[in-house]
């Protein structure tokens, strides 16, 4: 009878241990946290230049949409979602406007990020990451987006 209850509540410790680590590790790889960004390659795509572009040069271009999956996947999924799938966390992309308004928000928001309360939801993007590469995600984006 002894060995039975030492093996049950080893059976739950061995649980509890293996639950706190599977949360500690999905919340390592799912949240913000100290993320690198990581450089997307945009080889291929007609170079922008300097200026800002106020409206999405790359949409519908299948080599900038192939290049924004890649990029999106490497840079914004882990808090997007995967296929621009929002779990919770932030807005689900899919349902971005698309057209001028939609290329506004987003511009926004990759260009300078979001701060709410002095803490930041989503870190600025320019300098780190090219136009070329911000607007193929973009373009990447519009080919998911759902009504």
């Amino acid at each position: 009878m002894a060995d039975d209850r030492r093996f049950v509540r080893n059976l739950v410790i061995s649980g509890i241990l293996a639950l706190g680590a599977a949360i500690g590790v999905g919340h390592a790889a799912y949240g913000h946290g100290d993320v690198v960004p990581q450089p997307v390659d945009t080889a291929g795509l007609e170079q922008l230049g300097e200026t800002w572009r106020e409206a999405n040069p790359y949409t519908g271009n299948k080599r900038a949409i192939e290049i924004g999956a890649s990029g999106y996947n490497q840079n914004c999924a882990r808090c997007h979602g995967l296929e621009a799938k929002s779990g919770g966390i932030a807005p689900d992309l899919r349902l971005l406007d698309l057209g001028p308004d939609g290329d506004a928000w987003y511009l926004e928001r990759v260009r300078h990020g979001a701060v709410r309360d002095g803490k930041v939801y989503m870190p600025p993007f320019e300098g780190v990451l090219s136009q070329e590469a911000l607007w193929a995600i973009r373009a990447y984006i519009e080919s998911v987006h759902e009504n």
